[in-house]
């Protein structure tokens, strides 16, 4: 007999040899309907295999992340058998399951094309309605290597040969067809059902080693229903209508060139808004009593050995040799900002009274990011953070986080952004620092968390390698997550570097560092914004907020008149005075995202007035007014969330 327990704290005695399928129909036939898989002492198990003992026993459906795991495991395996059947000689490689979806590499000579992605779904359906059982079988090292060999299933092969020698080899089949395969799988594969699609192809390499052989990669995306696959496509579209890269080229915002890959050339339009941005958080900053400094971007490796990040990012800094005569140095461009913050720390003797002390930087910091990781604005080699720290006593860290996770969500409100989620992120396998100062790091966050009044999702062995951090992952207008914000508690690069102040107790101690960043980058954050608003900006952000667009000739003089007011008053415009019918002026201006357009004719010069129309407002009558009242409706709605506050 084996006792299994269920979720409730219920426990039930089976036979040897029970299934979680069984056990789901033990309990209900509906139930057993819907079982995936299930979750014995945590860890995900075959519905039909037999259970090895007693285990804290959780069944698995289509609703739980698991389930749709396995969907998307099991439609990846579909996937390499509907190609095999109907690309003979193609052989196959890896296929796991990521974000949204799947892929499988696979070996052909000849390459794929998405005009073969009919022909394959179409065979992938056929699969699923056949509902073979996903079978599965422990099979002898030595005898699996032969038998992939003899199939002509080189990677198959040279993958089990890799595995290590206690290494258990399963085989799964669906009928004739069969993979390597760690496993679990759905009971059948009619359980994968038919809300799949696939959506490009794209090379790869073997093992992702570019000396290797280059393999064909087909993506595909898997969900449990219909309505979710239908829900994921118009996201993917409504993402690609919104590009950073698409509208940063039509609004004139930015550019990016081979001369310099993964640096970013901001055009006025984009300059603009990113002074809107950095003056924005400069504002906030001050108020919440930060110190701005700045720094060397170029920084010798002398500093960055002793702090650690040598080790970590050497690879991924830009490195500048400078010799004098015999005479060598080897310097770095800063990949982050907080060894240097340090050093200004230790300028001058610091007092217990000094702390908390709050020091901010706009700091341009560069990695050498692989050229394939490079994405438009939002993965770049040059960056600039709003990073800052915070030297803290350890009975200070509650306060400061509860602190500035209350000006987090202040700023992410401000810029349209409440949907927040929170993650915490533990030791990394690879760390400095001793278990005890690593336990005293994460209890002090854990605990601040806590009081703060938020709840955080575990992300285990994630932190950074001198501490542990939050993660804030905001979610835009489309129902996509963004990592942005972090705070880190750092017991670790102070004590490295020498910082020291003198406590209460005349003795030197060691400063707590709280890194911190709300933004991230501001190049990422301005592609999340452009792609969150598609381009059309609220008032306070628009790079134009205003163009003042003339009916006739006549009116052009009041247009310059209208021009000169509202830019006195600090409003961004532009004037529009061209022999265009009215109509196409107005097109033309709300395809360009421009938020208001001022406009004025003969009978708007005589009377003072001007007719106000807002962007998104479709067919709504304008708005006319006397310019007087114009200017302070336009001030008014233009200033930036904090200012409005005052």
């Amino acid at each position: 007999m084996v006792t299994l327990t269920f979720p409730d704290g219920a426990a039930r005695d089976y036979e040897d040899g029970v299934t979680p399928l069984e056990v789901a129909k033990s309990i209900s036939s509906g139930l057993a309907k819907k079982v995936l898989a299930a979750k014995l002492d945590g860890v995900l198990w075959d519905a039909k295999r037999p259970v090895e003992g007693d285990a804290k026993i959780e069944l698995v459906t289509a609703k739980d992340p698991e389930g749709l795991e396995l969907i998307r495991h099991d439609a990846a395996h579909v996937l390499a058998e509907a190609v095999q059947e109907l690309f003979p000689g193609t052989q196959v490689t890896i296929g796991p399951v990521i974000e949204n979806g799947f892929y499988y590499d696979f070996y052909r000579e000849e390459p794929f094309s998405d005009e073969d992605f009919a022909a394959i779904e179409k065979k992938m359906r056929f699969i699923i309605e056949r509902n073979n059982p996903f079978t599965r079988e422990v099979w002898d090292r030595n005898d699996a290597i032969k038998l992939f060999t003899d199939m002509g299933e080189t990677y198959k092969a040279e993958l089990i040969q890799d595995l290590p020698e206690d290494e258990t080899i399963t085989i799964y089949r669906q009928g004739d067809w069969f993979d390597l395969c760690l496993g679990p799988h759905l009971p059948s594969v009619g359980k994968v059902g038919k809300a799949f699609k696939l959506m490009k192809v794209a090379g790869a390499y073997w093992r992702g080693d570019a000396n290797n052989v280059q393999l064909q990669r087909i993506y595909g995306t898997a969900w449990a229903t219909q309505e979710e696959l239908d829900a994921h496509l118009h996201m993917l579209e409504e993402a690609e209508k919104r590009d950073h890269r698409r509208l940063g080229k039509e609004l004139d915002l930015f550019h990016m060139q081979g001369e310099a890959q993964g640096m970013v050339f901001w055009h006025d339009n984009g300059s603009t808004i990113w002074r809107q941005v950095e003056n924005y958080i400069r504002r906030r900053l001050q108020a919440a009593d930060y110190q701005e400094v700045k720094t060397p971007i170029l920084i010798n490796n002398k500093l960055w050995r002793e702090s650690g990040h040598w080790d970590k990012f050497r690879e991924n800094m830009f490195i500048s040799e400078v010799k004098h005569g015999a005479h060598e140095e080897i310097h770095a461009m800063k990949p982050m900002n907080c060894p240097a913050h340090v050093m200004i720390f230790n300028q001058g003797l610091k007092s217990y009274r000094d702390l908390p002390l709050r020091m901010a930087e706009f700091g341009c910091c560069h990695r050498n990011e692989p050229t394939g990781a490079l994405h438009g604005i939002m993965r770049v080699r040059g960056f600039t953070q709003d990073d800052a720290h915070i030297f803290c006593k350890e009975d200070q860290i509650e306060e400061e986080t509860k602190s500035f996770i209350a000006l987090l969500q202040s700023v992410y409100k401000d810029f349209g952004f409440e949907d927040l989620v929170v993650k915490f992120s533990d030791r990394p396998e690879t760390r400095a620092g001793s278990d005890e100062t690593w336990d005293k790091s994460e209890n002090a966050l854990l605990d601040a968390v806590k009081a703060a009044g938020v709840d955080v999702i575990m992300n285990p062995g994630d932190g950074a390698f001198y501490g542990p951090k939050l993660e804030f992952v905001l979610r835009d207008a489309i129902g996509r997550d963004w990592q942005c914000g972090t705070l880190q508690v750092d017991f670790v690069v102070p004590d490295r570097l020498g910082a020291t102040y003198v406590g209460e107790d005349d003795q030197r101690h060691v400063p707590v560092m709280l890194h911190r960043a709300i933004l991230g980058s501001l190049e990422r954050f301005i592609g999340i914004l452009i792609e969150n608003y598609a381009g059309r900006f609220p008032l306070w952000l628009a790079p134009t907020q205003v163009v003042v667009a003339t009916i006739t000739s006549e009116a052009d003089d009041y247009a310059h008149e209208v021009y000169d007011r509202l830019t006195a008053a600090g409003l961004r415009v532009k004037t529009d005075l061209r022999n265009e019918k009215i109509n196409y002026k107005i097109r033309e201006h709300s395809v360009g995202k421009i938020p208001v357009i001022a406009v004025v004719g003969k009978r708007e010069a005589e009377d003072g007035k001007v007719a106000l129309r807002w962007l998104g407002e479709g067919n709504k009558q304008q708005d006319i007014m006397s310019l007087e009242d114009a200017q302070a409706t336009l001030v008014e709605k233009s200033l930036a969330p904090d200012l409005a506050r005052a």
